[in-house]
């Protein structure tokens, strides 16, 4: 089990080696908490904060000891106010009492003393956001990150930078560049803070596991970058395990296949959501 995220910085293993052994361990899932408002009320639950709370619990409960992380997408806390970043909180918390490796997915994107703040936020040891990742925007340039990436490896925290998205808008600013594409630069910026890293980096890239022939036609060597790789869009999004592998090839041991809606429809009830997981690892292959 991962070592949880509330010990001090100095005895906490590198994230990307907690994350390591989450997924050699329980395997290479990470399950989306997205509470959107038609879940809620799929799960016949209130569009408000008790509502909120009790479905991000839930989830912790059932898929917790099967997934390597959990990753609540941030926004759909924030649109409940200071009640619903209370419950992100309690969340997070949560999380690191089970020894559950969570991803904030915030997205967070600034410059100076805002993206230190941004940092101090979501990786400072006793932050009430404190999560074990968080994941961050590099459009403002690579190096404006600079305040997350130092405090990520100073409190043996990760980040996953966004590097290859699978929106269709995405590629009019990742694609630029040609053979020295947008992405390829991010790839290799991260690639260079994780080289003196051991089995795995603690600087994670986002690439959509929907991006189908992207990587080969860019160039982008992923195996290289020695990086966790958060993959989302796997199930709901049109993904499969195979995909997965024929996408990431070299680089798929590292991939964290993440899955949200495919899995979180089958609930309330807990044995429903943890079928729906261990069918969704049963379906990725071996590396």
């Amino acid at each position: 089990m991962p070592e949880h995220s509330t010990e001090a910085a100095g005895r906490r293993a590198p994230f990307g080696a907690r994350l390591r052994a989450a997924m050699d361990t329980r395997g290479p899932l990470c399950v989306g908490i997205d509470p959107h408002p038609g879940l809620l009320a799929a799960w016949g639950l209130n569009d408000d904060a008790a509502g909120l709370e009790r479905f991000s619990l839930t989830v912790l409960e059932a898929v917790g000891e099967q997934a390597a992380a959990l990753k609540p997408q941030v926004a759909l806390y924030e649109r409940h106010g200071s009640a619903g970043i209370a419950v992100l909180e309690r969340l997070l918390a949560a999380c690191a009492e089970s020894g559950v490796l969570s991803i904030a997915d915030a997205k967070r994107g600034d410059i100076g003393s805002t993206m230190a703040a941004y940092a101090d936020a979501w990786l400072r040891d006793g932050s009430p956001l404190a999560a074990d990742s968080v994941t961050l925007s590099p459009y403002l340039g690579y190096e404006s990150l600079r305040p997350a990436l130092d405090l990520a490896a100073a409190m043996g925290r990760g980040v996953f930078v966004l590097g290859l998205t699978s929106n269709p808008e995405g590629s009019t600013v990742q694609h630029a560049g040609a053979d020295r594409s947008v992405a390829a630069r991010i790839v290799d910026a991260a690639a260079a803070e994780n080289a003196a890293a051991g089995t795995l980096g603690s600087t994670g890239l986002v690439v959509g596991a929907t991006v189908g022939s992207a990587l080969s036609d860019l160039g982008i060597d992923l195996a290289a970058a020695n990086a966790p790789i958060l993959a989302p869009g796997l199930g709901a999004q049109g993904a499969t395990g195979e995909d997965l592998r024929k996408t990431f090839g070299a680089a798929y041991a590292n991939v964290l296949a993440t899955s949200s809606r495919d899995i979180l429809k089958a609930g309330p009830e807990r044995q429903a959501l943890r079928e729906a997981a261990s069918r969704t690892l049963d379906g990725l292959p071996q590396p």
